[in-house]
């Protein structure tokens, strides 16, 4: 007789739950927000996870929840990056921030800090822990990219050029590590509700002079067929498939989760 679809269902959890031990995942921005979805998904999966954050209270209490490890780190500081040896066999990139400003009035202090974090330090970090992937024949960089890498909107100016290199970034480390054993794919989430969005509701009914529920209905989901924000659990799902044996064959690319926004 056939198992019942709970027990299918079952049988399929528990290989998951351990298809990652033994493998060492490193997540920065990982305190809260996707970060933290993302732990808590490759930790569930069976790896150790590390994770780094610039809260360091928040880094910590999460990896003690974990049993995993915390890292305290500026991804700004990229000096110190420079000399960085990284032993990771699962990347994730996914600390970021946003400013929402006319091009005319952004600040260019704002938009090279955009460009650090988002694009400097991944490549950084990416350059800190390949050799070791390469010596092992096993990585997987994993950056959470956006529909921004994908697609533009007004006011973005720096973060949209952002996601945009990093997606460049992901595709010639999927040419250059293939060989190697390492993919690197992008997640690109349309609103993620975490608390990055909710600031830019916020400097977004500012910016409009509109109430912060007419942003969400007439700014961050007009273009999207789905009316409601990404949860970080949902991106955290992709990610983790991402770093497991299943998606072996998949580099170089950008799963799309955006409720249909870049179907337009």
């Amino acid at each position: 007789m056939s198992p019942d679809p709970e027990e299918q269902h079952d049988a399929g959890s528990s290989s998951v739950q351990g298809e990652l031990s033994g493998r060492r995942a490193v997540v920065t921005g990982g305190a809260s927000g996707i970060g933290a979805a993302c732990a808590r998904a490759l930790a569930a999966r069976g790896a150790a996870v590390v994770v780094a954050d610039r809260d360091e209270d928040g880094a910590r209490s999460l990896a003690e929840e974990l049993g995993g490890e915390s890292w305290a780190v500026d991804l700004l500081d990229t000096i110190a990056l420079e000399q960085l040896s990284l032993r990771a066999d699962i990347l994730v990139n996914n600390a970021g921030i946003q400013v929402v400003s006319p091009i005319q009035d952004f600040s260019p202090d704002d938009f090279r800090r955009i460009q650090t974090l988002m694009v400097e330090a991944p490549f950084l970090l990416i350059r800190a822990v390949l050799p070791g992937m390469y010596e092992r024949g096993f990585g997987r960089i994993i950056n959470i990219s956006s529909v921004h890498g994908l697609r533009a909107s007004p006011f973005k100016s720096a973060y949209v050029t952002a996601k945009h290199a990093l997606e460049g970034l992901s595709k010639v480390t999927a040419l250059e590590g293939g060989e190697h054993g390492v993919t690197s794919n992008c997640v690109n989430p349309g609103y993620v509700r975490t608390p990055l969005v909710e600031d830019q509701i916020a400097d977004q009914a500012r910016l409009h002079s509109i109430s912060e529920d007419e942003v969400m209905n007439r700014i961050m989901l007009t273009e999207s067929a789905i009316k409601r924000l990404v949860e970080p659990r949902e991106v955290a799902s992709v990610v983790a498939w991402l770093a497991g044996d299943d998606a072996g064959m998949v580099t170089g690319s950008s799963y799309v989760m955006d409720g249909g926004w870049s179907a337009r």
